[in-house]
């Protein structure tokens, strides 16, 4: 497989923390642990020479304590459309095992809990942006309103997942995950999003 790869689209993410999530500053989160669900959507991608553009990618993310400072347990969820040659591609992407800004992610991670196909759907209206992962994930978040109606904006932190964009607070409508041994039911917490874009 080439190592010649880009991905660029959406991203969102919802954790347990209230709004915003003092992890991405690098403090302890606000009930000790983090417990984080993460989704991609690939508006354009290749690996080589397979296209990925239009797929999605979800992870889940448990950290018992300051993220930056304690290993995560981790499960990815690749998209069910995927044949099998654009599923491999996703895990060495996703994996960080092909380089680029998500190795810088995945060298936090300590357990890899799973790597399982499921049906994934993104989408995005307005401000608000939803994500489903079969039936083991839903998250639902809408932007915070700022000052004037603007939306509210942190750019530069440490811990990103979308480097060099802008992330939107948002607070969660909802926030369900069940898998591997978790139930986690939310509502109310923090929330973001932007565009994303990585290549090695």
């Amino acid at each position: 497989m080439s190592d010649n790869w880009r991905v660029s689209g959406q991203y969102l993410e919802s954790c347990n923390c209230k709004p915003a999530c003092p992890c991405i500053f690098l403090s302890r989160p606000t009930e000790g642990n983090c417990t984080v669900v993460v989704g991609w959507h690939i508006d354009e991608g290749h690996y080589g020479e397979i296209d990925l553009t239009g797929l999605n990618v979800g992870l889940a993310v448990d950290s018992p304590g300051t993220m930056h400072e304690v290993p995560w347990k981790a499960a990815l969820y690749l998209d069910e459309r995927a044949n099998d040659s654009q599923k491999n591609a996703l895990v060495r992407i996703f994996a960080g095992q092909s380089g680029g800004h998500p190795a810088r992610l995945a060298s936090h991670i300590g357990q890899v809990l799973g790597v399982a196909s499921a049906p994934i759907e993104f989408r995005q209206e307005g401000k608000r942006r939803t994500l489903k992962i079969g039936e083991v994930a839903d998250v639902d978040i809408e932007a915070i309103g700022g000052a004037g109606g603007a939306d509210v904006a942190i750019s530069g932190h440490p811990l990103c997942i979308a480097p060099g964009f802008p992330a939107v607070v948002a607070k969660s409508k909802a926030l369900r995950y069940q898998d591997h041994g978790y139930r986690w039911t939310l509502s109310d917490r923090n929330g973001l999003y932007s565009p994303f874009s990585y290549q090695n």
